[in-house]
């Protein structure tokens, strides 16, 4: 059956790679998250849901083969193979205040955001005066390193240790509020284009860098897209799972991925497939986010969750991806 830009195809439970295997405890916090704000179609299963909770792993299989059916997720046309990458949740050391070492800002959206679409370019925000003045006073807190505030709004928020004025420190959230509504450029790609480098990871990225730094203001200006931050608190609770994704719930390290929306609808159950380098991948993960870059059938990303061995994965996994999507049995239609 079609799904938007996929086709589901149904298949038997023995076609999905590890199902026997995965430690589906930990899917389940995920799943209990989307049924916080579940999908007309998957509503009706929540309470079972809840109840399996506590059941073994043995005994949430028996409940998934009785009451869901596996549909492979394929393009319109094409493989069935295809991508998989990774984003997570950045710590950065930051100041309430601009002070020596901790030069970037970043800021709440502009009051006259809405008004005028697309807004200034990264370029234009670094140097028109007007847009400065636009800006004045919007200031959230400030980083040490303009490259650890540009992968902070590619990846769509982070944490923040923030030192107050009076030196106390506190552990906030950076969630995503808004862009300027420019178009996103790769830096990577941008590096790529120039033969610059042939380690296009994170990683690579600031390791070029740190060789030329004369080329840091260039290589941010080729990303014209500029996002802008709201803070939110972080209570324990909230610090043990990532920020809200696209579906409105809070994303599980490991299990949430962001998707096409227009071929899997947020809050479905995925069974995914991924053999590679960094890390081999057979799992239940729930749909729960998306991204500007996250477009097509096959095509998702995996939340790895925070800090620097999720942003080590995170800047180097893309591997190749299978995806089946495990859909109520009573539906006829998704």
């Amino acid at each position: 059956m079609q799904q938007g830009k996929s086709r589901w195809v149904p298949v038997r439970w023995s076609e999905l790679p590890g199902f026997q295997d995965d430690a589906l405890h930990e899917a389940w916090n995920a799943w209990l998250k989307s049924c916080e704000r579940p999908g007309p179609a998957l509503a009706p299963l929540c309470g079972e849901v809840r109840r399996q909770s506590l059941s073994t792993a043995d005994a949430q299989r028996a409940w998934l083969r009785a009451r869901l059916q596996p549909y492979r997720v394929e393009p319109l046309s094409g493989t069935t193979e295809g991508l998989l990458t990774s984003y997570f949740e950045p710590v950065f050391d930051a100041s309430r205040t601009p002070r020596a070492g901790f030069p970037v800002p970043l800021y709440r959206p502009p009051a006259g955001l809405a008004a005028r679409r697309p807004w200034y370019t990264r370029q234009q925000i670094d140097t028109l005066p007007e847009a400065r003045a636009a800006l004045a006073g919007r200031e959230i807190a400030w980083l040490a390193d303009p490259i650890d505030a540009l992968m902070l709004q590619i990846q769509g928020s982070g944490r923040l240790r923030v030192t107050e004025p009076d030196g106390s420190v506190r552990l906030v959230r950076l969630a995503y509020a808004a862009t300027n509504d420019q178009p996103y450029q790769s830096v990577g790609r941008w590096l790529l284009d120039q033969g610059a480098v042939r380690d296009a990871s994170w990683p690579g990225i600031k390791a070029w860098l740190a060789k030329n730094p004369q080329r840091t203001q260039a290589l941010l200006w080729s990303n014209p897209r500029f996002v802008f931050f709201r803070e939110e608190p972080l209570s324990a609770l909230d610090a043990a799972f990532g920020p809200r994704g696209a579906q409105g719930v809070p994303l599980t390290p490991g299990r949430s991925i962001a998707v096409d929306p227009q071929s899997i609808p947020y809050g479905t159950p995925v069974w995914l497939a991924s053999p590679g380098p960094q890390v081999s991948l057979q799992r239940l993960v729930l749909a729960q986010d998306t991204g500007s870059a996250i477009v097509g059938a096959v095509r998702a990303d995996y939340f790895a969750g925070w800090g620097a061995e999720a942003g080590e994965l995170a800047g180097r996994l893309k591997q190749p991806l299978r995806m089946w999507v495990l859909w109520p049995r009573a539906s006829a239609q998704p």
